[in-house]
């Protein structure tokens, strides 16, 4: 069975100790720029700690980039087994810290922007943290988190043996365009990428289809039938139709948003079978479990935070892990043993008071955060913080595509709503048209925020923020309140 399963990967392995081996370039000048570049970088860490401005994990890379415009490819390169990036619209950062924990269960040295600054100055300071002063990185894997806009960029300097893409929603319209526009962009980019194998989402229509259209071996994963499909989706906007010839696709059941079984009556385009799936799922106590089906057997796997789409997200560092060739018993292992980053539903205490802060970033991720909130016992202070940063997204429409209308209905469970943020503004307007009573909408600035859901008489403070949001958010409540030792993760895609 281990020969066979060797073999079955070998499309995906098999340039891994060739295709990164190279070093940096010797020659004088550029060793010169590397290493101002990386003392420079490492000052900034430093300083930025100091200050307590931030996490420090962009700035650094930016300037190194200015300095020694290469140095990303040079340090890269020094991942003396392999590159295994993540992209896609939600997921991103859960499934590259999964596969990270996998990875380092299996005995290796790993890089990873694991704090979710995943442009091209978040991935470079990654390599920076790592490297010793004179630019030598001791690592025998690199497992990045791109952003779908950057991958492009990233790719020509940094060669990826793997690519794992979780899912594609429509997400940030001003940063990306339409979604066909992002698709295109990563399709691209593969097709630069001679020997690059991929992990892909088997039940989404829009991400299934990128091995036969870049021509590269493809390795899926996705959820079978089970007592939670539905009969019908009406999030699945993007995934409606055809990517092939355009027809309306049919649905024998979905997971969630165009996530599902799907066919086209027109081309024949339909749902792969997925070579890692799971069925026969199950929601416990802040977990989510299913019946695993792979090449290397049947096991079940335990994700110790709810939700389908971390169910998904588990998949997905499965299938990365099996394709490094990582034990399937390691893999489970380590998935069990899984803790959430920062904003993924982090969990602090005030005063006996559950407070939950948790990343939103498009509709699909919002959508599911209300519903987590919705899922709370008791009444619930809910504070949303929106900014429009470019990190964030300019153009901040997109919450109209939200079903805050779901608010209205719960109201009386809702203690108070409280908007801040650059948007914040925007943002009550938005739940004034969504019909939540107005005496229950406040708009205040982020400190005044924070204290009144704090205070406020709901059973459980709630927090939602968008990406730049989220640090300056936490940063506050670490001042009132305390961070729980176990990090709960309720509903979060991202």
């Amino acid at each position: 069975m281990r020969n066979e399963f060797q073999q079955q990967f070998q499309p995906l392995t098999s340039d891994f100790q060739t295709s990164n081996s190279k070093g940096c370039r010797k020659d004088l000048a550029f060793r010169l720029r590397l290493i101002i570049a990386i003392l420079v970088a490492k000052a900034i860490m430093w300083l930025v700690r100091l200050l307590g401005r931030g996490k420090g994990s962009s700035l650094p890379g930016m300037v190194a980039l200015k300095i020694c415009p290469g140095i990303l490819g040079c340090l890269a390169r020094q991942a003396s087994r392999g590159v295994v990036m993540v992209t896609g619209t939600n997921g991103k950062t859960t499934t590259n810290n999964m596969i990270a924990r996998v990875v380092r269960e299996a005995g290796y040295r790993v890089v990873v922007n694991a704090e979710g600054a995943n442009l091209i100055t978040g991935v470079t300071t990654a390599f920076l943290k790592a490297a010793s002063l004179s630019g030598r990185v001791d690592c025998d894997y690199a497992l990045l988190e791109v952003d779908e806009a950057s991958f492009p960029r990233v790719t020509r300097q940094v060669y990826p043996n793997i690519v794992v893409i979780t899912n594609f929603f429509r997400d940030q319209l001003d940063r990306y365009g339409e979604l066909d526009k992002t698709i295109s962009l990563i399709r691209e980019a593969l097709v630069q990428l001679p020997g690059t194998g991929l992990v892909l989402n088997a039940d989404d229509p829009l991400v299934a289809p990128l091995a036969t259209s870049t021509g590269k071996e493809a390795f899926y994963y996705g959820l079978g039938e089970h007592h939670q499909v539905a009969s019908f989706s009406a999030a699945a906007r993007e995934g409606r139709f055809c990517p092939h010839c355009g027809r309306e696709l049919f649905y024998a059941y979905y997971h969630y948003s165009q996530l599902g079984n799907y066919r086209c009556p027109g081309c024949g385009f339909s749902r792969p079978l997925a070579d890692v799936e799971g069925t026969e799922v199950s929601q416990g106590d802040h977990r989510i479990t299913c019946r695993l089906r792979s090449p290397a057997g049947s096991h079940e796997l335990v994700i110790p935070v709810p939700g389908l789409y971390n169910l998904y997200n588990g998949l997905a560092a499965f299938s990365a892990g099996l394709s490094l060739g990582v034990e399937p018993g390691v893999i489970i292992g380590a998935l069990a043993g899984y803790t959430p980053a920062t904003g993924r539903m982090e969990r602090f205490l005030y005063r006996d008071k559950p407070v939950l802060l948790n990343l939103v970033k498009n509709p699909t991720g919002f959508n599911e955060g209300l519903g987590a909130l919705l899922s709370l016992p008791g009444t619930v202070d809910v504070l949303i913080a929106i900014n429009d940063n470019d990190a964030d997204g300019r153009d901040i429409s997109w919450l109209w595509d939200v079903d805050f209308e779901v608010l209205e209905e719960h109201h009386h469970r809702l203690n108070s709503l409280v908007c801040t943020g650059q948007r914040g503004a925007e943002m009550a307007v938005r739940l004034k048209y969504a019909g939540v009573p107005l005496d229950k909408v406040v708009v205040e600035n982020m400190h005044r925020a924070v204290e009144h859901v704090l205070n406020g008489s709901g059973n459980t403070a709630y927090l939602l923020a968008t990406y730049t949001a989220l640090w300056p958010l936490e940063r506050i409540l670490s001042g009132y309140a305390k961070r729980e030792s176990r990090v709960e993760s309720l509903p979060s895609v991202s």
